[in-house]
């Protein structure tokens, strides 16, 4: 058969099948494919051919996630689901897999697990900003009465986590049945995706975000001043934009910018992906270093303390041989830089194994520009030992 070309005319949605093992996850994920391909908008994918998820080396660490995208009348979607729990947690730091929402399965046999949980609470931390869910297994449970009783207790545990609970969009049905065929169940997949588009508001884009690019090098040119080089990281900036230099300084430094370059080019603007030169005024060489960002005034902060969700690398991974335990030193690269942190573990946790995901406190030597959801990388001596995203600003 041949490929159906996509068309790239319709908003793009980034989404994932989240939940406990063997809830249905991957069945549903081949479901939603089978369903729509009907109506020409997916190639229909087994689930054998979903299951087989190749192993991506990311950075250094294996993560297993199937891809596949497919269309509803009014977009185009992007959809991951990892087989096994640990690349969840991996995916989901690392941001190799970004989700503009997620789809929770919760099993109607079983009701809500302790992977039920532990998905909301990493898509609460790591800032998935949208959960609908899917109560499958419908046709094992004859009882109405037991139905509602586990939505109530998947939308209470939302709630648990800072989601809307009472208002997020519960569909009932059988993944396995639609991916059979069975027309009464194939409409529950149909009106899932109508909660997914209704319910999911399509990202802002990068470009519409405001302007944030991390300095990578800082050179003078002669009669002309101070330029910083980078990849923007989103936004636009234009010549005689006012951009502040923030991050490594008690202070943030604003500035104008005079001109912008691109493979020594002149340019009026740069947006996000671009790789520029930044020519900025009245900023001295040693005013501005990698590790600093510029950006739109006032888009963003510089702090030191805050709370992250952290995923600690196995020593098959390359990591640590051995745990660390509270007032660990190492570094934190963040974008461009590493800076020294001091890291204090939550109430009752001694030490952290290779291989264990937590919550834990970092308070960096120097400030940086941060955010919820920026991502950074754990150092020591030069290798990488875990991955985390920052969860809350504390100062």
């Amino acid at each position: 058969m041949a490929k159906a070309k996509f068309e790239r005319s319709k908003p793009h949605v980034n989404i994932g099948t989240i939940g406990h093992v063997d809830h249905g996850k991957t069945t549903l994920t081949a479901a939603i494919t089978t369903v729509l391909a009907k109506a020409g908008g997916a190639e229909a994918r087994g689930y054998d051919q979903i299951d087989a998820a190749p192993e991506e080396r990311e950075r250094g660490i294996t993560i297993s996630t199937a891809h596949v995208e497919y269309e509803t009348e009014t977009r185009h979607y992007a959809h991951v689901d990892c087989p096994g729990h640990a690349d969840y947690v991996k995916n989901m730091i690392t941001g190799a897999a970004q989700m503009d929402g997620g789809i929770l399965v919760v099993s109607a046999a079983d009701g809500p697990m302790p992977q039920t949980r532990e998905h909301i609470l990493l898509s609460r931390q790591v800032g998935v900003p949208y959960i609908v869910v899917f109560l499958n297994k419908c046709d094992m449970v004859d009882d109405e009465e037991l139905l509602e009783l586990v939505e109530m207790e998947v939308r209470d545990l939302l709630s648990e986590y800072g989601f809307p609970g009472d208002d997020i969009p519960v569909v009932k049905g059988s993944a396995l049945k639609a991916l059979q065929g069975d027309a009464e169940w194939e409409a529950k997949i149909i009106e899932l995706m109508a909660e997914v588009d209704s319910y999911i508001p399509t990202p802002e884009r990068e470009t519409d975000k405001p302007f944030l690019m991390p300095v990578e090098d800082v050179f003078s040119i002669t009669g002309r001043g101070t330029v910083a080089t980078g990849r923007v990281e989103r936004g636009i900036v234009k010549v005689g934009d006012v951009v502040e230099i923030i991050g490594l300084a008690e202070e943030n430094a604003s500035t104008t910018v005079t001109g912008v370059e691109m493979f020594r080019k002149l340019l009026d603007q740069a947006q996000a992906g671009d790789n520029i030169g930044a020519l900025l005024r009245g900023v001295a060489r040693e005013d501005i270093q990698r590790g600093q960002v510029l950006a739109k005034s006032g888009s963003v902060k510089a702090h030191a303390k805050f709370k992250a969700e952290v995923f600690v690398l196995s020593k098959e991974e390359g990591g640590r041989h051995t745990p660390f335990f509270a007032n660990y030193r190492p570094q934190f690269y963040f974008r461009t830089t590493d800076v020294t942190g001091i890291i204090q573990l939550p109430e009752g946790t001694e030490m952290v194994m290779p291989g264990d995901n937590i919550e834990m406190t970092i308070e960096l030597i120097a400030p940086i520009a941060i955010e919820e959801g920026t991502k950074f990388s754990i150092r020591e001596g030069g290798r990488t030992v875990g991955y985390g995203v920052v969860a809350t600003i504390v100062e």
